[in-house]
């Protein structure tokens, strides 16, 4: 039985105590930048080991020293910059820091591999994806080109992406941001090595995706005896993973220890703090239908998206995606409709088609008036009703253009007001958004990540829209800062009687802001009703495996083993002569799910 945290004499915190023959050692390590009396410590005195088979993760807000901990395990440190200033990381009993970057390079992705929080700037996008997975297999393993090719296959077809063969021969861009994540982990999984560092490595995935990942990394581990550090910040993810945990904050540990102790009875006001702002399924949180309803902000009828695929010498259309397959829903007037479901079940493109962003058949009508029945002109006017927070907020604000400005751009678009009443209107935008008005001068890189996000809130408002589209607005958030961003939400629709269409694979998040929630698969809509009706007495098979697959803030709940999926994985993809799209969604012995299309 391990023994309880101790500290160190560096004054951090030891997640245990010493093991007899750790796979790896972190042994008073502090990251510094700068030199002499101006050096900042980033991280300072931490201290733990990690043995053959078991899982420490490590949370905390952005900022608190977790990636830059990994970094550095990797020897991946960016240079010039952030640099190992004392203490030691040791390998099997070798340390790290004093390896040359030769020596490294074969240590690294062999003995030690690390999965990226960004799947999109880890890849080499002028590479395919089978190249990029055989050049990692070929430099660590001596094998043949077919023989790293099918290693290659093989670790695609392990983190359940669709139609493997096909996407071997794919670029980067030509992936969605889930399936870019998975190719990322298939890279680091491929080796099988010693330890596995994964920052963030389900952020970006739904949560059946998730529970396949999660299920796959413990499998490893059990087969081959895999340490892992998991770096995140959702604590669900920690509830069901962790042997130990450790809580940084500002560069230091402020609590570590087992899990379930840590999750019973946190020490520190930080942790507690950090456990209290979790999303908890059956909390509820969204309104019951009152019984006289006002006219729905958004109506959309049969509203079909298919995205042509280009192939051959002459860029012919060869085929078609059907990315969304003749939806209907009301958006309620003054409420939040939620669509929920995997990465590429057509969320966004539903979105997007909302916006205006994306062509698309059928009816859609927003605060009464049909789209597709306005001029060029009118439509410009009709996207002042309607308007989108994207996911990544960073990527969403011209990183030239000062914070207030992006705020008053809409307004300069569409003519309103005098510039003093448009300073007037930001200025006030700021306040309500919790964000200082003298914030209006600064530029986007000088916000963290919430702050850029209520930038984007106060930028959507500006307009005074009748329909927010939030498209999976909160994801890439820690917690604490994802509940002050939701309660600010949730605050303002009450203020200004906003509708909201949110997006999100996040199932606790949809429970605790929804009014009305849709499930999507495949383009479809498989489930719709109140939030209570799909959460409390979920009918589809499909919705009931979503809600299965979300992870359990609390160790005493983990389950025994996570849900798999089993059969192929359908393509929304339509070459001509096939048969129209049919789902079925079966459930069938030991608590499988068979899809098929």
């Amino acid at each position: 039985m391990r023994a309880e945290p101790a500290r160190t004499e560096a004054g951090g915190v030891a997640a245990q105590a010493p093991a007899a023959d750790p796979v790896l050692s972190v042994e008073a390590l502090s990251i510094a930048v700068g030199g002499g009396a101006k050096a900042r410590v980033l991280v300072e005195g931490l201290s733990f080991q990690l043995a053959r088979g078991e899982t420490l993760c490590i949370a905390g807000e952005s900022g608190s020293g977790k990636s830059l901990t990994a970094l550095a395990i990797m020897g991946l440190l960016p240079q010039p910059g952030p640099v190992v200033a004392s203490g030691a990381i040791r390998l099997g009993g070798e340390d790290l820091t004093r390896l040359s970057e030769g020596a490294m390079r074969r240590v690294r992705g062999d003995r030690i591999a690390m999965i990226f929080q960004e799947p999109m700037t880890s890849l080499n996008p002028v590479l395919t994806v089978g190249r990029q997975l055989t050049e990692a297999i070929e430099a660590h393993r001596d094998v043949g080109r077919a023989e790293a090719l099918g290693m290659a296959l093989e670790a695609l077809r392990a983190v359940r992406i669709p139609e493997a063969e096909r996407r071997l021969r794919q670029y980067p861009h030509e992936l969605s941001g889930g399936m870019r994540q998975r190719v990322m982990i298939a890279m680091a999984l491929a080796l099988e090595p010693d330890v596995l560092i994964a920052d963030e490595p389900t952020t970006a995935l739904d949560v059946t995706i998730q529970a396949q990942v999660l299920g796959l990394l413990k499998e490893i581990q059990e087969t081959r005896g895999t340490a892992l550090i998991l770096i995140t910040h959702d604590m669900g993810v920690v509830a069901e993973m962790a042997d130990r945990v450790i809580v940084m904050r500002e560069g230091q540990v402020v609590e570590g220890g087992l899990v379930a102790p840590l999750f019973a009875a946190p020490r520190e006001d930080y942790t507690r703090a950090l456990l209290s702002a979790v999303p908890r399924m059956g909390n509820g949180g969204g309104r019951e239908a009152a019984a006289v309803q006002p006219a729905p902000v958004a109506e959309i009828r049969d509203l079909a998206v298919r995205l042509p695929l280009k192939g051959g010498l002459f860029g012919r259309t060869v085929a078609e995606v059907h990315a969304v397959a003749g939806i209907s829903f009301d958006v309620p007037a003054q409420g939040t409709l939620s669509l929920v479901g995997e990465s590429g079940c057509g969320k966004s493109t539903t979105a997007k088609a909302i916006a205006g962003l994306v062509p698309y058949e059928g009816q859609l009508s927003v605060a009464g008036r049909a789209a597709q029945d306005l001029s060029t002109f009118e439509r410009k006017a009709l996207r002042r009703d309607v308007q989108m927070i994207f996911q990544d907020p960073f990527a969403s604000l011209d990183p030239r253009m000062r914070a207030g400005d992006l705020v008053a751009e809409p307004l300069v678009i569409h003519g309103i007001g005098s510039a003093r009443e448009r300073e007037d209107r930001v200025a006030g935008l700021f306040e309500r958004v919790g964000l200082p008005t003298d914030a209006m001068r600064r530029y986007p890189h000088q916000f963290s990540g919430g702050q850029r996000q209520r930038i984007c809130i106060a930028r959507a408002l500006a307009l005074r829209p009748k329909l927010i589209i939030a498209d999976e607005s909160v994801s890439a958030l820690d917690v604490s800062v994802q509940k002050r961003v939701l309660e600010l939400l949730k605050e303002l629709q009450r203020e200004f009687g906003i509708a909201y269409l949110f997006i999100s694979h996040d199932m606790a998040v949809v429970e605790n802001i929804s009014d009305r929630v849709a499930v999507m698969y495949l383009g479809q809509i498989v489930e719709m009703g109140t939030a209570s009706q799909v959460f409390g007495n979920p009918r589809h098979a499909y919705t009931r495996r979503l809600i299965e697959s979300v992870p359990i803030p609390d160790p005493a709940r983990r389950r025994a083993a996570f849900p798999r999926l089993v059969g192929d994985i359908p393509s929304a993809v339509r070459r001509a002569g096939d048969p129209p799209a049919r789902l079925a969604l079966t459930d069938v012995g030991g608590g499988h799910l068979v899809a098929m299309s």
